[in-house]
């Protein structure tokens, strides 16, 4: 586990170092004085926890946690500062946690025991990780998020994970992904998204995800690690990180989510 310290005083970069190595001492911990030198870290990738000061000289701790969250949406991120001022920010985040200074160990123990985003460990061979919870990201191997040809092949995946290996028509998914009348154009372009997303997915390592029978595609839900399966099957950290959003940037997933809503 990689846990970043941000903070641009040296004496208070030290200190939280210390706590950290105190308190995890199997991690390893990145210590940072410029915002810009942390997103540097963060393109490395297989950063899931980020301690940040909101006072930094040359990017406002703010601003540094939204770019976060733009290359991992499911960031930890605690902010660390002397003023509370920034709550209801940090809040608008959906921030793991905010700490006021003098940090100590037990508060630092504290927001690590409750964050809001499950840590998941992807060793090679495993299984695809997928977050479902928050906004809907798939990774790869190294931690980094997926990235896809069409914007839509990354859509159509988050859909048949939500139907959890039940197969789709095509007519079903164009209709999810267009809303519309199927058309010869729209088939064209449904057969280009899934040749995108088995060839992404077997780039990444990941050749048996998907099933693909004529004019119809499921994923194999016993291939993907997700904090979605993990809820249905009663485990108490997935229970824990649903915090009444799941898969946000698609307006099809409401349904799902008002069922976890009422299960919750």
């Amino acid at each position: 586990m990689k846990i970043l310290a941000v903070d641009d005083e040296k004496i208070a970069l030290d200190h939280i170092v210390s706590i950290l190595k105190r308190v995890e001492p199997d991690a390893e911990i990145i210590g940072c004085r410029r915002g810009t030198q942390a997103l540097d870290e963060m393109k490395a990738g297989d950063i899931q926890i980020a301690f940040l000061d909101i006072d930094l000289r040359d990017l406002n701790g703010i601003e540094l946690a939204r770019q976060m969250k733009l290359m991992c949406p499911q960031m930890n991120i605690v902010f660390t500062t002397g003023y509370g001022d920034y709550a209801g920010e940090a809040f608008d985040l959906h921030a793991s946690g905010y700490v006021l200074k003098p940090l100590t160990d037990e508060k630092i123990r504290r927001e690590l025991d409750d964050l809001r985003h499950p840590l998941e460990e992807a060793a090679p061979g495993e299984k695809l990780r997928v977050h479902a919870f928050g906004n809907f990201e798939v990774y790869d191997k190294s931690g980094i998020p997926m990235s896809f040809q069409y914007a839509k092949s990354k859509e159509m995946l988050a859909y048949l994970i939500d139907r959890c290996g039940t197969f789709c028509t095509n007519g079903e998914i164009m209709g999810i992904l267009w809303g519309d009348e199927a058309t010869d154009s729209k088939r064209s372009y449904l057969k280009n998204l899934r040749t995108d997303l088995s060839s992404a997915l077997e780039h990444a390592g990941y050749p048996n995800v998907l099933i693909r029978r004529r004019g119809m595609i499921a994923v194999v839900p016993d291939e993907i690690d997700c904090d979605y399966y993990d809820w249905l099957k009663g485990k108490p950290a997935a229970i824990n990180a649903y915090r009444g959003e799941y898969m946000v940037q698609y307006s099809w997933s409401e349904f799902t989510n008002s069922q976890l809503e009422k299960k919750k």
